[in-house]
């Protein structure tokens, strides 16, 4: 099976090694250099440029590098194939390890002393409990449910939301727009994990800021689009935001003039906070291959309207 690959942030070479290990029967081709372009079956991309589906008619399935699959899910010239999302134990492990220390780090006031410290003043105040900051996390898929067992099993009262029912039984789980009217108000830190999708553009805006506690912190490591920021500035100057921990952005690295550069209580990482290595990627990888190749349904299979 031929296959193209498209990425800017991931090693060909290491990936055409494994799999030339451990599926000695697929090709890869890096794009542009595609000979016979019409012989490509499947596409293993992340943010595939424009013209990149086009030259490709023969293609049966498009594999993304990532979880989120806003940007391939919009692409203008994406074509009516399977499209299937990344879904790898270590995307979930580092999601939450970068979820637990952006917790640990507001709830142990880490941003106040380096703050204080740039006074030059020697501030004390005694922690409070795990148990008296309740964590609430907006989305409670794969990285969201694994992120909330994280939390609790560290002391944190836990509070998931999402549009469907259920959730990890170490948690309090809310559903729905009166779901995450009940849930808001009890939120010291609001983390959120969820997917980018018409219902999600803006929802951390103005109005979910208000109905938090003042003084609630904020982590995003959805989307950017998700996040107003005029809003959530406002709300950090006022104090009814005390902190933003920020992983994703509308536009990436923000323009030098945004205020969250140099705002004292935002921290910004550089869309860091999961990420997959080849070793175990490659297993949900390889096996969406054979699927393809014995004309079976892709496994985590995405749409436009999921």
């Amino acid at each position: 099976m031929r296959v193209a690959f498209f990425s800017e942030f991931d090693d060909p070479e290491e990936w055409r090694a494994i799999l030339a290990e451990r599926a000695p029967w697929v090709t890869l081709e890096v794009w542009p250099e595609i000979e016979d372009p019409a012989g490509i079956e499947a596409a293993l991309v992340y943010r595939a440029p424009l013209g990149f589906f086009p030259k490709l008619p023969g293609l049966r399935g498009v594999l993304s590098f990532a979880a989120g699959v806003d940007g391939l899910i919009d692409h203008p010239e994406l074509p009516d194939v399977q499209v299937a999302r990344m879904v790898d134990p270590e995307l979930t492990r580092t999601m939450s390890e970068y979820v637990l220390g952006a917790v640990l780090h507001i709830h142990r006031e880490f941003g106040h002393y380096a703050r204080e410290q740039a006074r030059k003043n020697w501030f004390y105040e005694p922690p409070k409990r795990t148990d008296e900051r309740v964590i609430g996390i907006l989305g409670r898929g794969v990285l969201g449910g694994a992120a909330a067992i994280t939390l609790a099993r560290h002391g944190f009262p836990v509070m998931t939301w999402s549009r469907s029912p259920g959730g990890p039984d170490q948690s309090t789980n809310f559903t729905g727009a009166d779901g995450l009217a009940e849930m808001l108000p009890q939120c010291a830190i609001l983390v959120c994990l969820l997917p980018l999708t018409d219902r999600t553009r803006g929802l951390l805006d103005k109005s979910l800021f208000d109905q938090l506690p003042r003084g609630a912190a904020l982590i995003n490591a959805g989307r950017g689009a998700q996040v107003v920021d005029d809003d959530l500035l406002a709300a950090l100057d006022s104090g009814q935001i005390s902190d933003a921990i920020l992983d994703v952005f509308h536009i990436e690295p923000p323009d030098d003039s945004h205020r969250f550069w140099t705002h004292p209580h935002v921290l910004m990482t550089p869309h860091i906070a999961s990420y997959s290595m080849p070793i175990s990627a490659a297993v949900p990888i390889i096996e969406n291959l054979e699927r393809l190749r014995r004309g079976e349904p892709l496994q985590h299979q995405v749409t436009r309207e999921s």
